[in-house]
This record gives C-alpha cells, sequence and structure tokens, in this order.
C-alpha cells in the first residue's frame, strides 16, 4: 500500500503572501508546482478587516465573507479580484484595505484547487447541484438553489465528506459546519450537531441537520435539514481526508504547555481547530506567516482582527508527521476539551516512493 497518492500537495493546496500595491497586481504561487485556484481565502494580516472568500464556481464578480452572515457582495470598490491564473491570481485597483491596498498593508491568501473551474450537473441528490470536484485532493465545490425543504445534495466527491462548509448566498445566513467528529462533544452522532464558521460558539444540537443516520452521508450525497437548505442561491465546501495530504479530526486537550500531539501523516502547511464542547473562536495557522517553530501567528475566520499571538492563544510545533500544542489555553488545550481540526500537507511523512520529510 502506498504512503501516500499525493507526493507534492502543493499541486492542491498553497499559501500566498504578499503586499498591497493599491494599484493592480499578479500574484503567482511559489509551490513546486502551478496551482491554478478555485477556492481563494483572503485576509489582512495588518487591520482589522474581514475574511474574503471567493470560488470559481460562481466566478471574480462576487465574493462572502466568513466573519458576517451577509449575503454575498457583487463589484465592491476595494475587493476586486480580477482573474483566477494559471498559478495564481489577479488583483484590481482598491482604495481600502479590503485585498490589495498600498501603505505596505500586508496579506495571505490560502487557495485550493478544485477543477479549474470546470462544473459539471450532479443529480445524484433530490436536488440539481453544480459541482466542482477533485476526487484526488478529496475537495468539492457545490453551488445549488434551495427551496427551504429537507433534501439531499450530490457532492462529487466519490467518497464520503468529513467536512462540509455551508452558506447561502442570497440571503442572510450563519456559515453551517458539518464536521464529522464535533458529535463527540454534546454526545451525539455527529449528524445531529452543527457548529458555525462565523461564531465562537460551542458545538450545538441540531437533531438531524445532515442526517438521521450515519449512512445520509455518504460517497454520493449529503443529507441536508430544511432550515440549512435556505430558499436562494447557496454554496458549500466539501473536504475529504487523503492519506498524505489532508486531514480532519479530533483531539482532547491536556492543559498544559506541553500539550497534545495530533497524528495527521504529513508535515501540515495549513492547521485550523475549534473548541467543540465550549465556546471558543476558530484559529488558523499556516507555515508561510509562521516558517518556523513555534508556530504563532494566527488569524480567525470568525472574526476580522488582524493578525496575533495574543496570551499564546495558539501555539504549535509543526513536526514531520502532525503537530503539537504549546499552550494550555482555553480555547485550544484545556484539560479535557474537545476540538476539532482541518489540517493540509506541506509535505507528505513518507512520499509514495517511500522517502521520508524532514522536520522544520
Amino acid at each position: 500500500m502506498a504512503y501516500t497518492n499525493i507526493d507534492d500537495p502543493s499541486a492542491y493546496f498553497q499559501t500566498a503572501l504578499y503586499t498591497g500595491n493599491g494599484t493592480g497586481q499578479t500574484i503567482t504561487n511559489d509551490g513546486n508546482s502551478d496551482l491554478q485556484p478555485d477556492f481563494l481565502w483572503f485576509k489582512n494580516r495588518d487591520e482589522t478587516v474581514s475574511n474574503i472568500l471567493w470560488n470559481s464556481n460562481i466566478g471574480i464578480t462576487k465574493f462572502l465573507v466568513s466573519n458576517l452572515t451577509s449575503a454575498e457582495f457583487t463589484n465592491v470598490s476595494g475587493y476586486e479580484l480580477t482573474s483566477f491564473n494559471t498559478d495564481g491570481f489577479g488583483l484590481g485597483a482598491h482604495n481600502n484595505a479590503g485585498i490589495n491596498q498600498s501603505s505596505d498593508y500586508t496579506y495571505v491568501c490560502w487557495q485550493w484547487k478544485a477543477n479549474a473551474g470546470s462544473t459539471s450537473s450532479n443529480t445524484a441528490g433530490g436536488t440539481t447541484t453544480t459541482v466542482q470536484a477533485n476526487q484526488d485532493a478529496g475537495f468539492s465545490i457545490l453551488t445549488w438553489t434551495g427551496n427551504g425543504a429537507t433534501t439531499t445534495l450530490g457532492h462529487g466527491l466519490g467518497v464520503e465528506p468529513e467536512v462540509i462548509i455551508l452558506k447561502a448566498r442570497g440571503t442572510t445566513s450563519n456559515w453551517a459546519v458539518y464536521h464529522k467528529d464535533a458529535g463527540p462533544a454534546v454526545s451525539q452522532a455527529s449528524y445531529n450537531v452543527a457548529t458555525y464558521l462565523d461564531l465562537p460558539d460551542a458545538t450545538g444540537i441540531a437533531s438531524n441537520s445532515w442526517g438521521t443516520a450515519a449512512s445520509d452521508i455518504n460517497s454520493n450525497t449529503f443529507y441536508l435539514k430544511y432550515w440549512f437548505n435556505y430558499n436562494t442561491t447557496n454554496v458549500a465546501y466539501c473536504f475529504a481526508s487523503k492519506q498524505g495530504y489532508s486531514k480532519f479530526g479530533r483531539y482532547v486537550g491536556n492543559g498544559n504547555g506541553d500539550g497534545q500531539f495530533i497524528y495527521t501523516g504529513f508535515k501540515p502547511a495549513f492547521v485550523m481547530v475549534k473548541r467543540s464542547d465550549s465556546a471558543g473562536s476558530w484559529f488558523i495557522l499556516d507555515t508561510k506567516r509562521s516558517p518556523f517553530n513555534l508556530a504563532d501567528n494566527y488569524l480567525s475566520p470568525s472574526a476580522n482582527s488582524a493578525e496575533s499571538n495574543y496570551l499564546s492563544a495558539f501555539q504549535l510545533d509543526i513536526v514531520s508527521n502532525g503537530f503539537k500544542l504549546r499552550t494550555s489555553y482555553a480555547e485550544t488545550n484545556a484539560s479535557g476539551g474537545s476540538y476539532i481540526y482541518m489540517a493540509f500537507a506541506e509535505n507528505p511523512f513518507t512520499t509514495s516512493t517511500g522517502i521520508p520529510t524532514t522536520a522544520r
């Protein structure tokens, strides 16, 4: 059995750092592979500015904000993506701190590849979806028009999704999140609970939000209760773990500065964590903004805050096969606390030909 089928994770996920210039620019990725992004997530690192999300299913004229419940925005001055390029993206001229203001503002953009913008109609579920899927990387983007009724949706992954992030585009709504390991925090099956990307709230019981049985989330479709199938246009991002590239799981904190080690099977490039049994923010670390251990420059999808390492809230050592917590902060490592995470690789622990990665 191969250690991984993805020897170069930069073919599917990359982080770009850049400085705004206020006049328009092209950002070229620097990974080992070219990456034409289909899901782009921007954050100003220096200022109190929202998280801005685009995807190529919808195009360059519309975006959503992960820390707000707002419907999607259209052609807003100061938030202008001009192109999805073969190895990066283009930015327009801006007059505020959105994604490309000058005055030496610095930015991060996390990028995932789906299918280079090519979509197809998926009729596997009760509601037809427009899907852009990358089964090799375990990632798909789907859009559909909801009707306020319980339904099933085809996701195109070919395997069961482990994380689903869902938002109404045409109206105000929270960002609903399904995570396969969120349920134990409230002694429920995970299809009976929901957490929210835009809120620091604990995981809550929302019976049958994602199914009436575990089999309702499967290799072809997932179940969606009427309260998440908004009577408007909607979008969902679906993820499944791929050995050596991505991992979605749970850990229990130990309340110690010599914290838990979480095995992923790869050296992470991106880690996002959320406490699930109690209120707590989402936290994101990546190895571009924190190139050396200790990694502690975090941002939050549920807040518009600038980059911080305040109170050592989220500190990690990134190692060749996972990450180790280096804080006792309650929102990321309380004794007995339950946490969910998403992680994407910089390098697999061992390549398909048996070559091990190096530590940082």
